[in-house]
């Protein structure tokens, strides 16, 4: 299985750019994870687009994207549990809020945004992946999202960025 994972498109106007990028990366794809600030409900929407796409809203998604979607949730991949939080919370630590979210959970895979800088390692035997984001990349040099790949039990993670 093949999966896209982003987050914190921040999309307030021109979705063109942004629905042509999702438009390529999922020709291929089985599955979209968007770990929220989506910030325009159309992004949310070209999104449900593709046959599976789940998502969570962040901090800064409003109305019908909270309406819509959960803060947290675990999904079951190919025998792995995936939890997906933003990473929003009263921690300094982005990283730590995500975690903590799932301190009670049987998770493998956690999967958050917020920080808007792309990260992947893992803590206390549970992969932390942070895709950074497509679209709004703050202080961060490029753009990026990340391809997780699952397949006979074996996990295959890349970074990608883009300018």
């Amino acid at each position: 299985m093949k999966i896209v994972i982003l987050s914190d498109t921040h999309v307030k106007k021109h979705n063109d750019k942004i629905f042509k990028f999702l438009d390529n990366i999922s020709k291929d794809t089985d599955m979209i994870i968007h770990a929220g600030d989506y910030v325009s409900s159309s992004v949310v929407s070209k999104l449900r687009e593709h046959k599976n796409f789940v998502g969570v809203w962040g901090n800064n998604d409003k109305g019908y994207i909270r309406d819509l979607l959960k803060e947290k949730m675990i999904i079951s991949v190919e025998g792995y549990n995936i939890g997906l939080y933003h990473g929003h919370g009263n921690n300094k630590n982005t990283l730590e809020s995500a975690y903590n979210q799932f301190s009670g959970d049987k998770v493998d895979i956690i999967v958050f945004g917020h920080s808007h800088q792309p990260l992947i390692l893992t803590k206390n035997k549970i992969l932390m992946i942070n895709p950074g984001s497509p679209s709004y990349k703050r202080r961060e040099p490029w753009y990026s999202y990340v391809i997780l790949e699952i397949q006979d039990r074996k996990i295959n993670v890349q970074l990608k960025f883009f300018n």
